[in-house]
C-alpha cells in the first residue's frame, strides 16, 4: 500500500511531458511538468524551472493506460450523519480529494470567498489591544480571514482549556467544559453565563446526545439530563476520559489507559449499566466516531481501530499514521483522521472492504481537531486546528483555503451549531461563536 496518499492521487491526473512547451509566454519556457513540491505545497525554489499550474487534462479518447480512475470505496457506506452535527450526504460529493488546490495558489475565485492576502501573521499588539499603526499596521487586527464567515460574540469565563462544547437538543443552553475543572452554561438568546458546575476534576471531552449531556472526567463519566435533571455517575474508567460517542444505543467512552468502554441505558432503572469493554490500543484513546455501523478509535500508539457496532469485534488496526491520531470523523463514503504528524489522512474502502489511504493533506504543523460542516449554500467544509494557534478551513474536496480563524493559545474543541454558526473554544479558555456569512464576496 502507498503511503503517501497524496502521490497516488496526483498520479491519477495524467503524465506530463518531459519536454519543454512550444506555448512561449504561458508557461515561461518552463519543463511541460508540473512540480511535485508545489503540489504538495511547499515548492521554495525561485524561478523553478517546472510548472506552478496543472496541465489540461487529457482527452477522453486517448486516456489509455495514463490516467488510472479513482479508486470506488466498496463497504465503507455512508451515514445519515456527519462529524457529530447531524450532516447530510451530499450526492455531489465524490473522490477528487486535493485536485484543485492550483486554485488557492492562483487566487482562489470560486462560491465561497476567497483568501485575503494580507500578511496572514496576527499583530501581538492589537490582541493586547494597543497597536499604534492601526489600520496601517502590517499584521492582521481580525481573528480570520476569508470573507466567508466573522465573529459573532466571544464567550469568557474558563480558566484553562477549553475541552468540550455541547448542545442539548431542546435546549436554549449552551454548554462548555474545561480544564479549570467547571462547565459553564450559556444562555443562547443573550450570550451571558447561566450556571457554573464544579466537577472536581479535569474535563477531558464533553459530548451531546438528544436531552443528555455527558462529560468525561478522571475515572468516572458524569451524565446528567437537561429536560429530566437526572444525574448519574457512571464508574470504570482507569484514568482520564478523553473521548465520548454514541452508537447503536451505546455510550463509548476512550479512557486513558487505552480501552475503551461502552454503556447501555436501562429504561426501567433509570440508569447506565456497563455494556462492554473493548481493549486493543496501547496507549490513551483520545479520539472516537461512529460511522457506517461502525466505531473508530484514535490513539496515542498512533493507530486507528475499526470496530463493529454489532459485535463489538476489531475490524482492522489502521497504523498510517507516525505520531498521535488526534481526531477521526466520517463524511460520505470516506474516514478522515488527523495527528501530529503533521497530515490529514483521508481513508476509503477498497472492493475487500478495508481502508487505504486515499489522499494525505501535509499542514506545517501538527493537527488537533477536525470538524465538518457545510456552508450556507450546502457546500462541504473542513476546519483543521494546529497547534501554531490556527485553524485552517478548507473546502472539501478539493482542500482549497477558504480563510483562517486565529486564537491566542491553541482550539482543542470546534462544534457546529443551528445552521449558520458554529463553536470554537482555545486553550486561554475563550469561547468564540462564529457566523457563516449569507454572501460571499469573491476575491479575483
Amino acid at each position: 500500500m502507498d503511503v503517501d496518499g497524496s502521490k497516488r492521487i496526483f498520479q491519477r491526473l495524467g503524465p506530463g511531458a518531459s519536454t519543454a512547451s512550444s506555448s512561449g509566454s504561458d508557461t515561461n519556457n518552463k519543463q511541460q511538468k508540473v512540480c511535485y513540491h508545489w503540489r504538495a505545497g511547499k515548492c521554495s525554489r525561485f524561478p523553478c524551472p517546472y510548472l506552478h499550474r496543472e496541465l489540461p487534462p487529457p482527452q477522453q479518447s486517448s486516456m489509455g493506460n495514463g490516467a488510472a480512475t479513482s479508486k470506488r470505496p466498496y463497504g465503507f457506506s455512508a451515514d445519515d450523519n456527519y462529524a457529530g452535527g447531524g450532516m447530510r450526504r451530499n450526492p455531489n460529493f465524490n473522490n477528487s480529494w486535493g485536485r484543485q488546490q492550483q486554485q488557492h495558489q492562483q487566487g482562489y475565485g470560486n462560491r465561497g470567498g476567497g483568501v485575503i492576502k494580507k500578511t496572514e501573521k496576527l499583530c501581538n499588539f492589537w490582541v493586547q489591544g494597543n497597536c499604534s499603526y492601526g489600520d496601517k499596521c502590517r499584521y492582521l487586527h481580525s481573528w480570520s480571514t476569508g470573507n466567508c464567515f466573522s465573529l459573532l460574540t466571544q464567550l469568557e469565563g474558563h480558566e484553562k482549556v477549553v475541552t468540550g462544547i455541547a448542545l442539548p437538543s431542546g435546549s436554549d443552553r449552551l454548554y462548555t467544559g474545561s480544564k479549570d475543572e467547571t462547565v459553564r452554561v450559556w444562555d443562547c438568546q443573550s450570550g451571558q453565563c447561566a450556571g457554573v458546575i464544579s466537577l472536581g476534576g479535569e474535563i477531558g471531552c464533553m459530548r451531546s446526545e438528544g436531552p443528555w449531556v455527558f462529560v468525561g472526567l478522571t475515572n468516572f463519566v458524569r451524565a446528567w439530563n437537561t429536560q429530566t435533571t437526572t444525574d448519574l455517575s457512571l464508574s470504570g474508567p482507569v484514568g482520564q476520559v478523553y473521548a465520548l460517542v454514541v452508537g447503536n444505543d451505546l455510550l463509548f467512552a476512550g479512557v486513558q489507559d487505552g480501552t475503551i468502554l461502552a454503556w447501555k441505558f436501562n429504561t426501567a432503572t433509570n440508569s447506565f449499566e456497563p455494556a462492554a469493554s473493548l481493549k486493543g490500543h496501547n496507549l490513551a484513546v483520545v479520539t472516537l466516531v461512529v460511522g457506517a455501523n461502525k466505531l473508530y478509535s484514535g490513539s496515542m500508539d498512533h493507530s486507528i481501530r475499526v470496530w463493529s457496532l454489532e459485535t463489538l469485534q476489531c475490524l482492522q488496526t489502521l497504523t498510517d499514521h507516525s505520531n498521535v491520531v488526534m481526531s477521526v470523523l466520517c463524511w460520505d463514503q470516506f474516514l478522515l483522521s488527523c495527528s501530529l504528524d503533521k497530515t490529514v489522512k483521508v481513508w476509503a474502502a477498497t472492493e475487500l472492504g478495508s481502508l487505504e489511504v486515499t489522499y494525505t493533506h501535509n499542514e506545517e504543523h501538527g493537527l488537533l481537531t477536525l470538524c465538518g460542516m457545510h456552508d450556507l449554500d450546502g457546500k462541504p467544509v473542513l476546519l483543521c486546528s494546529c497547534n501554531d494557534n490556527c485553524i485552517r478551513v478548507y473546502d472539501l474536496p478539493s482542500f482549497c483555503e477558504r480563510g483562517k480563524i486565529f486564537a491566542k493559545q491553541e482550539v482543542r474543541s470546534i462544534q457546529t451549531g443551528p445552521p449558520g454558526l458554529f463553536f470554537t473554544g482555545d486553550g486561554t479558555g475563550q469561547v468564540k461563536v462564529w457566523q457563516w456569512s449569507t454572501e460571499s464576496t469573491l476575491t479575483k
